[in-house]
């Protein structure tokens, strides 16, 4: 029986495409809640412009050292998509670099600003000891 691999299935080769199929099988895509949902759902590889300002939040129940035993088998999503076809793995590593780079740098700008001003904090602290004083009373 010949086939046309050009009418599906269809296989992608993108991390986040992989994890949209895969999250696609796990609901129930044919009914209205479920489109609904897979249409909430946004994936990408890396962290793009609108996100990668914003702080990082880790979920503990999540860690693979957590989850997993060290005896079981694991793999990098990004690694696997590379072995079949993918070919972003060196731009995204690139650029993950890059932005580890400016955000180091907008940490210690950050670290070096919160410095300045505890210590200036430490040294108005007897001027505003009244202040605080009332403030204090007044429920703040």
């Amino acid at each position: 029986m010949n086939t046309n691999p050009g009418k599906g299935p269809y296989h992608f080769k993108s991390p986040a495409r992989m994890v949209w199929r895969t999250l696609r099988g796990m609901v129930n895509h044919k009914s209205a809640r479920g489109t609904e949902a897979l249409a909430r759902l946004s994936t990408f590889e890396g962290i793009p412009a609108p996100y990668d300002k914003i702080k990082r939040q880790v979920i503990p129940a999540a860690l693979r050292i957590l989850r997993l035993k060290t005896t079981r088998r694991h793999t990098v999503l990004g690694d696997l998509a590379h072995e079949i076809g993918w070919k972003h793995k060196d731009l995204m590593t690139r650029l993950e670099a890059k932005r580890k780079v400016e955000s180091e740098a907008f940490y210690q700008k950050k670290k070096a600003k919160s410095e300045i001003q505890q210590k200036a904090l430490a040294s108005c602290a007897g001027e505003l000891k009244e202040v605080n004083k009332v403030l204090e009373e007044s429920g703040y």
